[in-house]
């Protein structure tokens, strides 16, 4: 039509009804604009010879505005009809949605690049928890054992025995750092279940520890576990740690920590009851979730990893963990099925 732009061409934007397009946010069409009252003396059909006229904003999802989509004739043409603007309307909507649909693209590629990237720093962290920390530690703890062989005075006797303490401390901290790492950012935990196992033994062993690291706390057992229970035993020994360390932290000193381990027909129920005040309604909620603290600006040896992990491993067993708390007594419970 010889309009005098070639591709790429531009015109100063103050001259077009583009511009009163992105103002208004409305379209502006005419048939035959020398009998248009409204366009029959405006500068942009007089200075390009326009007759016929329609432009449709291309609006965005987020309310930008991108552009107009234009037709233009210096001929008159009745691009007023309704079925002329619908198309004009429909085709703006197509353009602005494919520009959002791009968008979106590129917003899912950058985070499945993230995504890789993190999985990678995952992986390189877990490497370092189980690798880079525990050997070092591993010899620490080696060296420890063979100094207190050694003779020694009551002092130094003293300093290998809490440098042991730390040791087992750190090792306990390194461990659920790696569970949570695991739990959170891999795949789950890693579980052995075994058919048939005999849990008393474990049992026993972990509240054995608990007692000669813990010798002032009274702890009460009753265990009936005479029916073979399919799980990992290490893991529920570390659950069962996990509640007994809890109770210990939070129960009340003078009071007495009870064990209860049941396996029937039913399954298995495992349960550390502890005296103490009850815990806010409001708190049970997030007490399975990690770095859980039960009062602001508590101060704990722990991650405030114990509980969350121990629910974990009840989760990839089959089971649940829950909390009943009053006045009397603080009772966390372990149920699996069989």
């Amino acid at each position: 039509m010889a309009f005098g732009l070639g591709v790429g061409g531009e015109l100063p934007i103050k001259t077009t009804l583009c511009d009163e397009v992105r103002a208004s946010r409305e379209v502006i069409v005419f048939d035959h604009a020398a009998e248009n009252p409204l366009y029959a003396d405006h500068h942009t059909p007089r200075t390009y010879g326009l007759q016929s006229y329609i432009s449709m904003p291309i609006v965005r999802a987020d309310g930008s505005m991108f552009g107009t989509l234009c037709a233009i004739d210096p001929d008159p043409h009745p691009a007023s009809k309704p079925e002329t603007v619908e198309t004009f309307r429909l085709f703006a909507q197509l353009i602005a949605a494919q520009m959002d649909a791009q968008d979106r693209l590129e917003q899912s590629e950058a985070a499945l690049l993230d995504a890789r990237e993190t999985a990678e720093l995952r992986d390189q962290f877990i490497a370092v928890l189980g690798h880079d920390l525990r050997n070092p530690l591993a010899a620490v703890q080696a060296g420890a054992e063979m100094l207190k062989r050694t003779e020694l005075s009551d002092k130094a006797r003293q300093v290998v025995e809490q440098m042991q303490v730390s040791g087992h401390r750190m090792g306990r901290l390194i461990n659920d750092v790696l569970d949570f790492a695991r739990g959170r950012l891999g795949g789950g935990l890693p579980m052995d279940r075994k058919p048939g196992v005999q849990l008393r033994g474990t049992v026993e062993q972990v509240i054995e520890e608990i007692r000669a690291t813990h010798g002032h706390r009274a702890i009460r057992t009753e265990l009936a576990l005479a029916r073979p229970v399919a799980c990992d035993p290490d893991r529920i020994g570390q659950l069962l740690s996990n509640l007994l360390a809890n109770a210990i932290t939070h129960g009340a000193p003078d009071t007495e920590i009870a064990v209860r381990a049941v396996s029937d027909e039913r399954g298995l129920e495992l349960s550390v009851s502890n005296g103490g005040a009850a815990i806010p309604s409001a708190a049970r909620a997030g007490l399975f979730k990690p770095f859980t603290r039960l009062r602001p600006g508590e101060v704990r040896e722990g991650l405030g990893l114990g509980l969350y992990i121990a629910a974990q491993i009840a989760s990839a067993h089959g089971g649940d963990m829950d909390v009943a708390s009053d006045d009397r007594e603080t009772r966390f419970t372990f149920r699996m099925p069989a």
